[in-house]
């Protein structure tokens, strides 16, 4: 067959030649040949589409009479091209779909064009003996979509059946072809498939006869049984060759052959048959592989396709159907085994329940009877079937799951109509199967979907009252949200159903949304208050939208329920009216009440607040509506105070909130451009009256726009933080994507409008939305240069995408010269700062020149063309590659130091991955010879730094071709590295150097090797993938060659198995990965052989003998085999795996030798190692639980190794498998696995493992008794084994299921002389125990527990008591207990209370017993309750025995069940007792108690928290002052200040209640905390207590002496360089008691402002604190200080930067009559001394590894400079009101003003100046410390200009201080010009 198109065929051009018609025709036409050019030239693929649906427009829009113009050669020439362009088309069916449509248009009623594309596909689909892949693509796609193609093929049927015959036969015979090229085979099936369904007449003819002779089909049907039964391993293949014997028998002309050709196939795959029947054909069958994937490509097939009659026609040899008599019980077995397809067997259960469901009429016509009768087997095994595989771990699974469930109901249903069943017991039987579900079982809510339209909401509210609540804890877990959601969506859509169905259709929608309240309301109240962000945001994302959709007058009912005065009620309001007005409530205006809400949530601390806010303003059902000013200006006051949030969720949700205001301006700008152009065109006088209005509400719009860009802009300087950056650049993001023309062909949504070039234009022209200025592009330029690589991504993503092609020659030569500085540093961020800038320097450069020179002849030709541009530029990496390779061969501490590799490497691999076409590129100048193979010279060079960099590592003496070498340990590397350094220096400097640390010299050394590494790594994967990845096969040689592939291959094992670095081996496997992805992959066999080979080797390495010590795990051999076999396609089978797996665990099963060196690898650690690595592996995903069982039985059996690191590996492993079965744990303190499965469906998938576990256990169970005869057998895999069990859920299961076979077992665990074995065995009882079962358990256990004077074993007493706990505990959350059962516990329980007493001598059986109580107490009798209490406070009078084991672990239990009961009972009694504690001589005992009151906060509002507070008071000096215990102290103070600081309002000072004696004593102990705060001998948790209790002394009378001091240290912890638990004590002591400090200043004697002015300078610093709970403690300060300024009750905390603007207004409205209120804020303007700054950028620049952070990274000076500006100018004005703070005000202006002038000319002139280079001002423009010098000189000048002018207009001014101020402000205003011209945008001057 031919492959492409005939030469003599024309081209697109070749139709102008014959275009000779007249316009507007010609117009039309011309615009048409366009885009057929278009498309031709273009690459990507919706762009393709996009070009061919306009062609089909144009097309369209030609009459019929305008076609009928042309002559029949015109239309041939435009059909002939098409053709063409289908033929290149054939593996793109969008793009040959359209292509088809155009070619039925162009040949309507023009039979000579229709005859002559017929003949052209003749032509081409003409026939060989054997059809290659391109032309079995071309057959299948002109069958499948062309009518054209179908007519031709069907005219020339025989012979194209004979050629699939001849090319199956040949693909078959051929054993390579079968192995490994799938797709040739796969194509050849697709085409059979195909023929018998498009052509089923002319094929049914060759069939259906008596006795067939043809052949050709005889072999077809042969070929395709043969693929079916395994001669092909692909999966996909077999199902398409079930797929196409299904549609032959579909061609049966009668039912009766067509069943039985049916039965005779289904024989065939089920009972092994060696004949297969089909009409008249009889085909033997030799092939005997059945592994179960032919029998689903059969049932799959006939469900699929198969006919209807033919599956439901009675066979009488069977005496039944074929679809429920032999279909049904080979997809039952199919389900039932553990193959490694249960997606499709799954997916063939859900087809079976489809067609069943179709056939239901027939089937009840034929049979006569109830299929899913209730005792029918069918109904009980699809029903097992679904319950078992409900929570299967296999993706997709769960969701046929699903479906079967719903179609099995509705089936049930239509049955129950057909035969008058009105009972339905199915419903309630599943129904009730759900309801014992706990809530975590994600099976428990599919089913409950399914049943609700059967049984109604009220049904189920009224049987499963519990589903609200278990709803709303779905909320706050991920994998449980969408089920939980779409349950409530179903219930709250059949409530108003059935609201409307009960003959209550007059209801009211308030009526209605009452009923919804009623069941509801509490339930979504709850999570929209919730703490929990993921409970909130589900609720609000899934809960909320549906619920005011579905009953809209729920929103007055939910506004209704909360205040304002909660935070949590806030963030509820919020995101109500956020939903409401995005559900398409127009009448929701931003007025009233609304804009009331909106401005106090405007500020809030809380984020989710904020965002609420923010997600209303930017809401709304249309894009086009236009945003109010109002909205705007609330934008204006809320996004630059948001800039610097520190979460990235927020600053993600920022961005999409402002992207939505910004596509509401565009488009609604857009529709007043359009509606301005309309009325322009038809009522130009009224349009041009209206005009001055329409451009005002535009210029708002886009000035707007303008704002948020320059906002942004401004964000960006070098001397603000990260978090500023990033929220700039994606605000950045935002306003290119929504407001540039940028269309993307590969993005599907969020493209520009069509005519938004029309809008931009329109801003360009007025002056607006210059987004690409040089000024802008500057400020990027320091962005590349960030120390983070998300600012510089984020950076050269915005400049690539939206940026013109070409920057400015300045800029690009700026660029290349900072770039080739990055590359040479040894920083690894600047290194790849570097890299990232030469990527750019390649894609937005118009020429090289400054790079190669300008009279260089490579300068000429590189700048010729694109192609040309990027090989010259590799050139010159690679060339400088060689340099740096070339030092480091002579002095690599000196390369590491000053021209580093990896940079250099970085930059190749940059330019290699993210700049399109350049391998093309390469390609295309391979033939050139004047340019040398650039692939082979950059492999070579690489292998040559590898080398280098293994013998740097490995030492002098190694022998790196040795196999047998041992990869160094980091001791070997580290004495490599110390002897390389010492060539080069003095003995003495060496000697010097010793330390336990690394040396400069050695990190640099060190971090320059790994870091090359990594990168080569990363640069050879990349190469691989980029070259090999969509490449023509027949190109492959002039990019990379097989020799260069194997050379590749090579250099990924020697540095992953001769390396031990982890992130270097990382790094390397980044690359390995795709590497090995893209070869196995491939369709060459030779490319897909070589990974294969890799792991053979690594294999085989596995099995040597290892010379090496045990260190990391077996070193990078075990990344190595999981990078190979992460490669496979994992659509296919995975031979690689197992063929890995099988080797594996062979090694590993290998018994041990008897003798072994324990200090080196066993290939049976190592076998472990590597199996653990595969089970992580992310990569590998589900595939590796297919050999869990195998694996999970290793690894218990291993743990039984004599060798330790065997038992360690082995319970690496075991974990590992653990997480990949039963899923991870959200957090550490959570013990719960809240995705795992129920054992049921557990042993389901792995019922291998059931049989061992519960051998292992009854093993532990026979043994463990032995210890009471003192022979302590122990089972290693015991505990692991429990633990397994402990972590499943549990499930719906009875006393008759396989599970209860544990029971026994566990129960005799209890007795294990080992606590964590009785503990763990305890736990594993819960998932065992079925709900029907728990209260006769429990009840069991409680009776057996021995009473008072029986023999009993202390250990199985104490197991006993842990089940019962552990039972109980699980039952009373999930389970109801009858009163009755309740009762019987009491009973029972109470009359074992012995065990509390001293006659149980065991303090652990005591405690265990005492928790039991706890959880029964609310039920117990009066009488137990009262002697339990007076048990456990003898026992706590009593002295403890300090050698009794567990006798403070019950002790401590005691105290705390007391205080707990304090609470409960309310007695004062208990409560007084409880305080008396606190004093108890037992420290255990105090400590309890001081744990209890900081973890519980049930104490408040109670008489025992007012009990506790008196009793801490009097009792500190007791703890402060005599008790020496430190632990005691730290409790005591933490329990004081949280009762104390709760308790006390801290605004009002109560004298009355406290004694004139105890004032003594406060200050005596404020005395001593303060002494202990100044002498910092102790740690800083205690310190921080000690400051917050000194606080809440202070509202006691205190001297002024006193308050200085604590003054002072509140000042020194405020500090940035103080402790983090420090700061944040200072900033909760200010909250304590700074409101009090500041308001009642005249009660604690201050008799000035100084202590207010500290107070306040120490919560500036705060408020600008790294720590976000710092700032927000010191928020809420300034906020109770402000809403106490404002005389309102309500304190709702403040966002700290809006507290900050709060407080610096109280400071100047309070003490701007205080001369040091302008020294304080002056002192926060950064102190920089400018000239030393400029110096040391002349200077030369430091090379160091790293370089110190700042104090406080969050702080910047910069915007705190610009804050302060308008402050200080405010407190001038007022200072020149009074004369002797005037006069301060003076002197401080003439002290400054010269200095500053001086300052200015020295800056202007160091930026003017031709002596200071270039390279300079480029580190000036980047420099941070330059910028905030330069914001603060810029600030102090504004307020001496400012000061002088406010001065003047009380008094005159000299004429020399005149001429100094016009000259500053001259000077002022020049600096500004010159910075802008070199880039520098400070934030003083947005």
């Amino acid at each position: 067959m031919l492959l492409g198109v005939p030469p003599e065929w024309p081209t697109v051009d070749g139709v102008y030649e014959k275009l000779d018609v007249d316009e507007p025709l010609k117009s039309k036409l011309v615009r048409f040949i366009e885009k057929l050019k278009d498309f031709a030239r273009a690459s990507v693929k919706r762009c393709k589409e996009r070009i061919l649906d306009e062609a089909l427009r144009l097309v369209k829009s030609v009459s019929t009479e305008e076609w009928h113009t042309l002559d029949d050669g015109q239309m041939l020439s435009m059909a002939h091209v098409i053709v063409s362009m289908q033929l290149e088309t054939v593996g793109y069916s969008a793009a040959f779909q359209r292509l088809n449509q155009l070619l039925m248009k162009i040949s309507e009623d023009r039979p000579v064009v229709t005859a002559d594309i017929k003949r052209r596909l003749c032509t081409v689909l003409q026939t060989n003996k054997i059809m290659l892949i391109k032309d079995l693509q071309t057959a299948c796609m002109y069958l499948e979509e062309s009518c054209f193609g179908r007519e031709v093929c069907r005219e020339n049927l025989p012979l194209l059946l004979s050629s699939i015959s001849n090319t199956l036969l040949w693909v078959l015979e051929e054993e390579q072809v079968v192995t490994q090229d799938e797709e040739w085979c796969c194509f050849s099936v697709k085409i059979c498939l195909q023929v018998f369904q498009l052509l089923s007449e002319e094929v049914s003819r060759q069939v259906w006869i008596e006795k067939s002779n043809s052949t050709t089909i005889h072999s077809i049907v042969t070929c395709l049984v043969e693929v079916l039964l395994g001669k092909t391993s692909n999966r996909d293949t077999r199902l398409l060759a079930g797929t196409a014997l299904v549609m032959l028998i579909n061609t049966a002309p009668e039912q009766k052959a067509g069943v039985k050709a049916s039965a005779s196939l289904l024989n065939l795959v089920q009972k092994r048959m060696t004949e297969l029947h089909l009409g008249g054909l009889e085909v033997s069958i030799s092939t005997q592989k059945r592994d179960g994937v032919e029998r689903l490509a059969i049932a799959r097939a006939f469900l699929t396709c198969g006919r209807k009659d033919i599956l439901v026609r009675r066979i009488d040899t069977i005496q039944g159907c074929l679809l429920l008599d032999m279909v049904f019980p080979m997809v039952a077995d199919l389900c039932k085994q553990n193959l490694d397809c249960h997606y499709y067997t799954f997916q063939v259960l859900s087809l079976w329940l489809k067609r069943l469901k179709e056939c239901l009429p027939d089937l009840w016509r034929e049979t006569g009877v109830c299929i899913l009768s209730e005792d029918s087997t069918l109904l009980l095994t699809v029903t097992e079937l679904v319950w078992n595989n409900a929570e299967s771990p296999v993706e997709g699974v769960s969701e046929f799951v699903h479906s079967s469930f719903r179609l099995l109901l509705e089936i049930y249903t239509l049955e129950c109509e057909h035969f008058a069943d009105s009972e339905r017991p199915l419903y309630f039987s599943f129904l009730c199967r759900v309801v014992a579900l706990p809530w975590q079982n994600k099976a428990k809510y599919f089913p409950l979907c399914a049943l609700l339209p059967y049984l109604g909401t009220s049904k189920i509210l009224q049987i499963f009252p519990e589903l609200p609540c278990q709803l709303l804890n779905s909320l706050s877990t991920t994998y449980l949200t969408s089920c939980a959601a779409e349950v409530y969506k179903l219930m709250i859509h059949h409530q108003r159903l059935e609201l409307r169905k009960r003959g209550e259709a007059n209801l009211s929608e308030t009526e209605m949304a009452a009923h919804w309240a009623a069941s509801w309301l509490s339930t979504l109240s709850e999570a929209l208050t919730s703490e929990i962000t993921l409970m909130h945001n589900n609720a609000a994302n899934y809960l909320l939208p549906c619920t005011l959709r579905t009953f809209p007058e729920t929103f007055d009912i939910l506004c209704n329920t909360f205040t304002l005065v909660n935070p949590g009620h806030l963030r509820a309001l919020m995101t109500i009216l956020k939903t409401q007005r995005s559900v398409g409530a127009d009448s929701l205006i931003l007025q009233g009440a609304t804009l009331e809400k909106v401005h106090l949530c405007l500020h809030s601390l809380d984020e989710s607040v904020r965002l609420g806010v923010l997600g209303f303003l930017s809401c709304c059902p249309k894009t086009n509506q236009p945003v109010s000013m109002q909205e705007l200006d609330l934008l204006k006051e809320f996004l630059p105070l948001n800039l610097n949030c520190e979460s990235s969720p927020f600053r993600q949700h920022l961005q999409v909130g402002v992207k939505k205001v910004l596509v509401r301006i565009r488009d609604s700008c857009l529709v007043h451009l359009r509606n301005g152009t309309a009325r322009a065109q038809n009522r130009r006088k009224e349009s041009s009256q209206g005009s001055g209005a329409l451009d005002n509400e535009l210029i708002q719009a886009i000035g707007f726009v303008d704002w948020l860009v320059q906002l942004s802009i401004s964000s960006l300087a070098p001397n603000l933080n990260f978090q500023r950056k990033k929220t700039a650049l994606l605000l950045l993001s935002a306003v290119l994507e929504t407001c540039t023309d940028s269309w993307v062909p590969d993005k599907k949504k969020g493209q520009p409008p069509v005519d938004i070039s029309a809008l931009i234009n329109w801003s360009k022209e007025r002056g607006y939305w210059d987004f690409f200025s040089e000024v802008n592009l500057w400020v990027f330029f320091g962005c590349l240069q960030d120390s983070t690589n998300e600012i510089r991504e984020m950076t050269a993503d915005l400049l690539v995408k939206f940026f013109p092609c070409y920057l400015p020659q300045t800029f690009m030569g700026a660029l290349v010269d900072k770039a080739h500085r990055a590359l040479l540093s040894p920083r690894v961020h600047d290194a790849e700062a570097g890299a990232l800038m030469m990527q750019l320097v390649l894609q937005k450069s118009r020429s090289l020149e400054f790079l190669l020179g300008n009279s260089s002849e490579n300068t000429k030709e590189a700048s010729s063309s694109v192609e040309n541009k990027a090989v010259f530029f590799l050139l010159y990496l690679i060339k400088e590659l060689e340099e740096h390779y070339n030092l480091a061969k002579k002095d690599m501490l000196l390369a590491a130091r000053s021209k580093p590799l990896h940079g250099v490497i970085a930059a190749l691999q940059r330019c290699i991955a993210k700049v399109p076409d350049v391998l093309v590129s390469i390609q295309k100048r391979q033939t050139s010879p004047d340019v040398p193979d650039i692939l082979d010279k950059l492999l070579g060079t690489i292998c040559s730094i590898t080398f280098f960099i293994l013998k740097v590592l490995y030492g002098k003496e190694c022998d790196l071709e040795n196999p047998q070498e041992a990869p160094p340990s980091f001791a070997d590397m580290g004495k490599a590295i110390y002897s390389l350094i010492a060539e080069g220096k003095p003995l003495d400097q060496l000697q010097e150097e010793d330390s336990v640390l690394l040396s400069e010299d050695h990190s640099l050394i060190l971090t320059c090797c790994w870091v090359t590494v990594k990168e080569i790594g990363i640069l050879l994967g990349t190469l691989v993938d980029k070259s090999l990845s969509g490449t023509p096969v027949n190109s492959l040689e002039l990019l990379l060659s097989m020799d260069m592939l194997k050379k590749i291959a090579n250099l990924f094992q020697d540095l992953l198995l001769k390396c031990r670095h982890w992130g270097a081996v990382e790094g390397c496997c980044i690359g390995f990965t795709k590497f090995c992805s893209v070869l196995l992959n491939h369709s060459n066999q030779e490319i897909q052989a070589i990974p294969k080979q890799i792991l053979e080797q690594a294999l085989s390495v596995l099995k040597m003998p290892r010379n090496t010590s045990v260190t990391r795990r077996a070193a990078g051999l075990p990344m190595l085999i999981m990078c190979v076999i992460t490669g496979e396609d994992p659509s296919r089978s995975r031979p690689l795996l197992s063929l890995c797996m099988k080797m594996l665990l062979e090694v590993a099963n290998t018994p041990l030798p008897k003798e072994w060196d324990q200090t080196l690898d066993l290939p049976q650690v190592c076998s472990l190692h590597v199996l653990q690595t595969l089970v992580r592996g992310s990569g590998l995903g589900v595939a590796v639980l297919q050999f869990a069982t195998p694996m999970t039985v290793l690894s218990l059996n291993a743990l039984s190794s004599p060798c330790w690191a065997m038992r360690n590996a082995a319970l690496q492993l075991f974990s590992s498998l653990c997480v990949r079965l039963m899923g991870q744990r959200w957090n550490r303190e959570d013990n719960s696995v809240q995705n795992g499965m129920s054992p049921s469906a557990f042993f389901t998938h792995y019922s291998l493992l059931r049989d061992f576990f519960l051998q292992e256990l009854k093993q532990a169970s026979i043994t463990e008794p032995l210890a009471e005869k003192g022979k302590l057998l122990i089972t290693p895999s015991l505990h692991s084994v429990l633990t397994l069990l402990a972590k499943l859920q549990p499930g719906f299961h009875d006393n008759s299921d396989a599970v209860s076979g544990f029971i026994h077992p566990l129960l005799t665990l209890a007795g294990s002389p080992l606590y964590a074995v009785r503990v763990m065995a305890a736990r594993s009882l819960i998932p065992m125990v079925s709900a029907s079962a728990v209260g006769h358990l429990l009840l069991q256990l409680i009776e057996d527990l021995p009473s008072e004077g029986n023999a009993y074993s202390h250990n199985e007493l104490h197991g006993r008591l842990l089940q019962i706990n552990t039972l109980l505990h699980k039952a009373l959350k999930v389970n109801r207990f009858v009163p009755s059962a309740i009762q019987n516990f009491m009973t029972q329980f109470e009359s074992k209370f012995w065990l509390v007493t001293r006659s149980q001598h065991c303090p652990l059986n005591r405690f265990a017993y005492l928790e039991v109580a706890a959880l029964l107490i609310e039920w117990c009798g009066k009488g137990f309750t009262e002697q339990l209490h007076l048990e456990l406070q003898s026992e706590l009078i009593t002295p403890p025995c300090k050698l009794q084991v567990g006798a403070a672990i019950f002790r401590q239990a005691a105290t705390q069940f007391l205080c707990s009961e304090a609470i409960r009972t309310g007695d004062v009694k208990i409560a007084d007792y409880v305080c008396q504690l606190m004093i108890s001589k037992d420290i255990d005992i105090r400590l309890s108690v001081a744990a209890w009151i900081v973890r519980e906060q049930t104490w408040k509002g109670t008489y025992l928290g007012l009990a506790l507070q008196d009793t801490l008071k009097k009792f500190l000096k007791n703890a402060v002052v005599i008790q020496k215990d430190v632990a005691f102290l730290k409790a005591y103070l933490e329990a004081f200040v949280t009762v104390v600081g709760e308790m006390e309002d801290v605004g009002v000072i109560n004298d009355s209640s406290v004694h004139k004696s105890t004032y003594h004593e406060l200050s005596d102990c404020a005395e001593t905390l303060i002494s202990m705060l100044e002498s910092r001998l102790a740690g800083p948790d205690l310190l921080a207590h000690a400051l917050c209790a000194s606080s809440l002394l202070l509202l006691r009378r205190v001297d002024d002496c006193l308050l200085e001091r604590w003054c002072s240290v509140l000042e020194e912890h405020a500090l940035p360089h103080s402790f983090e638990i420090l700061r944040l004590s200072a900033a909760k002591s200010l909250h304590f008691v700074g409101v009090s400090l500041l308001h009642h200043s005249s009660t604690i004697c201050v008799s000035h402002a100084t202590l207010a002015l500290r107070l306040i300078n120490a919560s500036i610093l705060l408020l600008q604190d790294e720590d976000a709970r710092v700032r927000a403690e010191a928020a809420e300060f300034v906020s109770s200080l402000t809403w106490k300024r404002w005389n309102l009750c309500h304190c709702l905390p403040f966002q700290a930067n809006k507290a900050l603007l709060y407080l610096l207004d109280y400071l100047l409205d309070e003490f701007w009559e205080n001369r040091g209120t302008l020294d304080l804020l002056l002192s926060h303007l950064p102190q920089v001394d400018l000239k030393c700054i400029f110096q040391e950028l002349e200077g030369p620049e430091s090379i160091t590894l790293y370089e110190q952070d700042e104090a406080n990274v969050f702080a910047e000076p910069a915007v705190i400079s610009k804050l302060l500006l308008p402050y200080i100018c405010r407190l001038s004005e007022k200072m020149a009101t009074t004369s002797p703070l005037r006069e301060y005000l003076k002197d401080w202006v003439t002290t400054n003003k010269v200095v500053i002038l001086n300052d200015m000319e020295y800056t202007r002139h160091w930026f003017t100046q031709e002596c200071v280079a270039p390279s300079y001002q480029l580190r000036a423009l980047c420099c941070p410390r330059m910028r905030t010098a330069l914001n603060a000189l810029l600030v102090k000048s504004t307020v001496v200009l400012h000061s002088e002018r406010v001065l003047q207009e009380d008094q005159g001014v000299e004429l020399g201080e005149a001429h100094t101020i016009l000259k500053l402000q001259q000077e002022m205003e020049e600096t500004q010009r010159v910075l802008a011209q070199k880039g520098i945008m400070l934030l003083y001057q947005m």
